[in-house]
């Protein structure tokens, strides 16, 4: 190696040589370009823009410049980065969708919800919002620090004065080196009514606070779903998690059918994508419940979402979307800003609003010292006009006859060097009677507004009045109207909708039929009890069930054992159907003795054909095994008789030997299986029948198509186990009630 280049060598560790590069380039991207100032809550990029329109002189009220213009002012001048990177920056601050409060006006393509990207820039235009021009107020009043650019030719403020809570306002995202922030626009309306309570109030709680700042405010509305404390410890800590969903609507349409139109959507969601992720889940037969999706949106978001069926749940169909799609998704709420050190901190509600309120302070201080020293330098010079127009005739023979006017006239009237240059620089017109007249009323106007401005900075109340003041007229006037009301709707914790199985079935009404044979099928619509059926030769209808497609059916098998179906599952048409055996567990020696659509808020008789029985509760007639479960327990030679729903307070039990017997329903114990207890005494056969009725209506039966009653029933009542007494006459001669 040459002898001039060894003394250019530094030997050093590698690791202590990329530790100390990558930690400076970390905190530069920390402090330079992801992490937003608490006071004005601005990344330098977004100040500089504003700054340079303001140079160029884009306030609301002028016309509209290329934003070319305004990239190359901002790159040239301010950021030293690349053109796209300022422009997109630009194009965000002026987008509807993406900020609550659009700080620059945008004229031209500026991108819209779909993720359509914005116009070249040299095809838009822009100017700066009246917004804006709340951040600068000040700027050129010795408000804010300045520091040089990156150039050292000019100078940029470190921060705005920032007469808009534009931090919670409009909100701020970005990733920096090992930290983020993501914090969600807000209503300014309510962020400054927090702030005055917080003037008024410095010892308030966040949970105050947040009374009258009730959570974020994004620009797409939504619907933010969360409990108070989730929203308040997120405030608190300045960490959390938000849930929001979109907006959605039942619109009815022809012959009973609906459709799902959704008007709003979560913040920072594209539309196309999502209806791409919809289309695609759609593709792959994951949303069972949904037909179609279509986009009708115009000016305003409309997307119109088309149900299976009309019988499907609406609250069911958009559980599913919310559960699989961008239709819900979470705000990861990160409050890390720069503070008013420089110093990145996570800051929780009431720390935000305490930091940016004593910038306004700080910034309203200055501007009182700055606006004290031009009164004073202004009355310095009038008290210098008056002297001259006491003694106009010589100042005028001064100013002609010497030769250096100004010291002759700072000693004839002993005048300062700036009021005796004020007075050479006057001009002959302002000589006039009138004039002085002028002049001594300005000086009176700004001895009265200095003492004011004296009396100001030597009271700390009163400068809080003013940002008060300050901070109620912005809450007038961007706290209402079409800009200020509030569109993301805050509800409370959304409640959990269990997606079950028959949610997925499209529900409709249909007949399950189980022929003698055990056959069963289902067929739709409820068929009349006389409906003309088909089955095989030599076969007949055994049971018929009138539900729904979305229901579990229980069959009740003769060998005491409960087995459950569910109704989507059995086979559909005019067909034979299938073998019920091959269904369910059910040995060839047994039978079906009912089918039945358990309810599990009933209570239920269930007896044997020995007359034993209990009460059963309704939960325990389904069973999901294959194999069915054991209810009744029955004896060798036994079968399960009857299942009837325990209603009324008295049982009716009537035995093969044509006995009636009628016992309180309270002597029933209730248990989930068993054998059971003895109903009726028999010498010969076993129980033909059984039901519950109220003894105060009357005991029924079915005699064809006559309904009887019998109310006097004296003779038959007695205690449960007794052997009973013929039955009244006129009761069916095969000893069944028959309804």
């Amino acid at each position: 190696m040459p002898d001039d280049l060894s003394g250019r060598i530094e030997e050093q560790p590698l690791s202590s040589a990329l530790s100390e590069r990558y930690l400076a380039y970390a905190l530069s991207t920390i402090m330079s370009r992801s992490l937003p100032d608490v006071r004005d809550g601005l990344k330098p990029v977004h100040r500089r823009l504003i700054y340079a329109m303001h140079q160029l002189k884009l306030d609301p009220r002028s016309g509209f410049k290329k934003c070319a213009r305004v990239v190359g002012d901002v790159m040239g001048k301010f950021h030293p980065h690349g053109d796209s990177s300022i422009y997109e920056a630009l194009v965000r601050l002026a987008q509807e969708f993406s900020s609550r409060y659009p700080l620059i006006e945008g004229q031209g393509n500026f991108g819209n919800i779909d993720g359509d990207n914005a116009a070249a820039m040299r095809y838009t235009e822009s100017r700066l919002t009246a917004i804006a021009e709340l951040l600068l107020r000040g700027i050129d009043e010795d408000a804010v620090d300045f520091r040089p650019t990156y150039d050292g030719e000019e100078s940029e403020p470190v921060v705005l004065p920032g007469a808009f809570p534009n931090l919670l306002a409009n909100g701020a995202a970005g990733i920096a080196v090992g930290m983020a922030t993501s914090i969600p626009p807000h209503n300014a309306g309510e962020v400054c009514a927090a702030a005055v309570h917080l003037i008024a109030k410095p010892e308030a709680s966040t949970a105050e606070l947040l009374t009258h700042m009730r959570g974020p405010d994004f620009p797409t509305g939504g619907e933010l779903v969360e409990d108070e404390a989730t929203i308040l410890a997120a405030y608190e800590t300045g960490r959390g998690s938000l849930r929001t969903r979109a907006v959605w609507t039942k619109e009815a349409q022809k012959n009973g059918t609906w459709n799902i139109v959704v008007t709003e959507i979560p913040y920072q969601v594209q539309k196309s994508r999502l209806i791409e992720q919809i289309a695609l889940l759609l593709t792959e037969k994951k949303l069972p419940l949904l037909a179609d999706i279509r986009d009708e949106s115009a000016e305003t978001i409309r997307l119109v979402l088309e149900p299976r069926s009309r019988t499907v749940d609406p609250d069911m169909l958009m559980a599913s979307l919310f559960r699989a799609t961008q239709l819900e998704s979470r705000f990861a709420l990160n409050m890390n800003v720069l503070d008013a050190g420089r110093t990145p901190r996570v800051m929780g509600l009431k720390a935000i609003l305490r930091a940016w309120l004593d910038h306004r302070h700080e910034v309203l201080i200055r501007r009182s010292r700055h606006r004290l020293d031009a009164i004073a330098r202004r009355l310095e010079i009038l008290d210098g006009y008056i002297k001259v127009f006491l003694n106009l005739d010589e100042v005028i023979r001064i100013i002609r006859n010497e030769d250096e006017p100004k010291p002759a006239l700072i000693t004839a009237f002993e005048l300062t060097e700036t009021q005796a240059e004020a007075i050479l620089n006057m001009r002959l017109r302002a000589l006039r009677k009138l004039e002085e007249m002028e002049i001594r009323r300005e000086h009176d106007k700004l001895s009265a507004e200095q003492k004011n401005l004296q009396g100001l900075l030597a009271s700390e109340p009163k400068r809080w009045k003013v940002i008060s003041g300050e901070i109620d007229e912005v809450r007038q006037k961007f706290g209402s109207g079409p800009l200020g009301a509030r569109r993301t709707r805050i509800s409370a914790a959304a409640p959990v909708v269990t997606i079950v199985a028959e949610a997925l079935v499209e529900r409709e009404a249909i007949t399950v039929i189980l022929s003698e044979k055990g056959w069963i099928r289902a067929q739709k619509g409820h068929l009349a009890d006389d409906v003309e059926l088909k089955f095989k030769e030599g076969d007949r209808l055994a049971h018929l069930l009138r539900c729904e497609s979305t229901d579990k059916v229980a069959l009740l098998g003769t060998n005491g054992r409960v087995y459950t179906l569910k109704a989507s599952d059995l086979p559909r048409g005019r067909g034979d159907g299938q073998a019920i055996r091959l269904m369910i567990d059910l040995p060839n020696e047994d039978g079906v003795l009912k089918l039945l659509l358990p309810d599990a808020d009933q209570t239920y008789l269930v007896a044997s054909t020995a007359g034993r029985g209990f009460l059963l509760p309704g939960a325990e007639l389904v069973s999901e095994r294959r194999a069915g479960k054991t209810i009744l327990v029955l004896k060798p030679g036994e079968e399960w008789a009857a299942c009837v729903p325990a209603r009324g307070d008295h049982v009716a039990v009537i035995g093969q030997n044509r006995k009636l017997l009628v016992f309180p329903l309270d002597q029933l114990p209730q248990m989930p299986r068993g054998t059971g207890v003895q109903l009726q005494k028999y010498k010969d056969g076993g129980m033909a029948d059984v039901k519950t009725f109220a003894l105060a209506a009357g005991l029924t039966w079915r005699i064809g198509e006559k309904l009887r009653v019998e109310q006097k029933l004296t003779e038959w009542l007695g205690a449960r186990a007794s052997a009973g007494r013929m039955p009244p006459n006129g009761f069916p001669r095969g000893n069944r009630f028959g309804d």
